[in-house]
């Protein structure tokens, strides 16, 4: 009887705090869903709860002061390029870490990790510098180059994890049959690891769509800028309208929102199963 009501308690409490958490969580979500579709004139006596009036007008408005058109397309093809640029070397590094045991493995892991650990913005300047002298900077495919490496450590990591649990018996079956090693990779690798490539797919789409610094770092023209940046200089042109700034900000969040909506559970199955071996 004590032991029962021990545990209904704490039960309860874990259930409150995860309701603290849910709510922290929530509203700050809700109260810029609210603001998105709330009329301007409304934010001096209502700028937290619902609107009295839906104004759905103010994405239309922003996304056309915003050119929200030419950024999406922007942004699309950055996340299109960097994730089949890094998904590519990912996963044969991974590939070849996992199955092939190449000489020097160690020190590449030992590598890979310090590439993860160091903080990009320590070599941002001599990377401009280098981009710089070789005339990359406002292009896309020099920032795609940029995502690649800085997401293909972690990506490599991921992939190399999940393939280490493949049965070795498929690959020394396959090497049996005559199999060599581009075949063990694009006959049996891959088609065993879609809940990894999705998983780091979408990691790296997410990092991609939302990064800032390099983006404002590397890309000054106004038509090639993706749009984390258009984002941060559409508040600075409508600093007063709030009813815009939130609306443009859930124009932003709200691809990635439907695409990790979409593939949740596939994205954490794969992450899950990349990490349970190392």
């Amino acid at each position: 009887m004590i032991v029962a009501k021990y545990r209904s308690r704490e039960v309860i409490s874990n259930y409150i705090i995860l309701i603290i958490f849910a709510l922290i969580a929530i509203l700050p979500l809700a109260v810029l869903i609210f603001n998105s579709i709330k009329p301007q004139m409304e934010f001096g006596v209502n700028p937290l709860g619902p609107p009295s009036e839906i104004r759905f007008e103010n994405f239309s408005e922003a996304w056309v002061k915003g050119e929200y058109a030419k950024v999406f397309f922007n942004s699309l093809k950055l996340v299109a390029g960097s994730v089949l640029l890094c998904l590519a070397v990912s996963l044969a590094a991974g590939f070849s870490l996992a199955k092939l045991n190449p000489k020097g493995s160690a020190i590449i892991a030992v590598y890979l990790l310090v590439g993860i650990s160091i903080p990009a913005q320590l070599y941002i300047v001599p990377l401009f510098l280098l981009w710089k002298e070789i005339h990359l900077l406002n292009t896309h495919i020099g920032l795609i180059i940029i995502y690649t490496a800085l997401n293909a450590p972690f990506a490599t990591f991921l992939i190399r994890s999940y393939m280490i649990r493949l049965p070795d018996e498929l690959f020394e079956a396959a090497r049996l049959d005559g199999a060599n090693t581009f075949q063990l990779f694009f006959r049996v690798a891959l088609p065993l690891s879609w809940p990894v490539i999705l998983t780091a797919g979408l990691i790296i789409a997410l990092a991609v769509w939302n990064e800032f610094l390099f983006a404002l770092t590397f890309i000054s023209e106004e038509g090639f800028k993706p749009m984390a940046t258009i984002l941060f200089a559409f508040q600075w042109r409508f600093e007063n309208n709030y009813a815009l700034q939130s609306a443009s900000a859930i124009m932003m969040v709200a691809p990635v929102a439907i695409l990790f909506m979409l593939f949740q559970r596939r994205f954490i199955s794969g992450l899950t199963s990349g990490g349970l071996k190392g």
